[in-house]
């Protein structure tokens, strides 16, 4: 049995029934305005990706037992200021807050993505520069 195979079988496994299908790795997660954007995990690289008009942005991480440190977002030129790396940045966080991550922010863009979404928050994600 594939890798793959075996994600898919676990997912099926350990999904209550309140969840709603196409919330999940697999089909990725609505998000954006009117949720235009489909984002994905792709874990064999280690990055979000969105498509949008056959363009792909993604936002890469590296993913630690107790934490998920957001490395880079790239967005095409094309693509830029229509929300793409607002989408990624979003379903990262929220992806990892629900898994219980602390969320490190090496991105200077989802670093200023969290100072302007989440001011009150200050202690629950932590931000660096490299």
């Amino acid at each position: 049995m594939k890798r793959s195979d075996k994600l898919d079988n676990t997912i099926e496994e350990s999904f209550p029934a309140s969840d709603a299908p196409a919330n999940t790795v697999v089909t990725g997660v609505r998000v954006g305005p009117s949720a235009e954007f489909v984002v994905r995990d792709n874990p064999e690289e280690s990055r979000l990706e969105t498509e949008v008009n056959g363009e792909i942005a993604t936002l890469s991480y590296e993913r630690h037992p107790h934490a998920v440190v957001l490395v880079e977002t790239e967005v095409p030129p094309s693509l830029r200021g229509r929300g793409v790396a607002n989408a990624l940045a979003k379903w990262a966080i929220e992806t990892a807050e629900r898994d219980g991550l602390r969320v490190v922010a090496a991105c200077p863009f989802v670093r200023a993505y969290i100072k302007r979404h989440t001011p009150s928050r200050s202690g629950e994600w932590s931000s660096t520069t490299h």
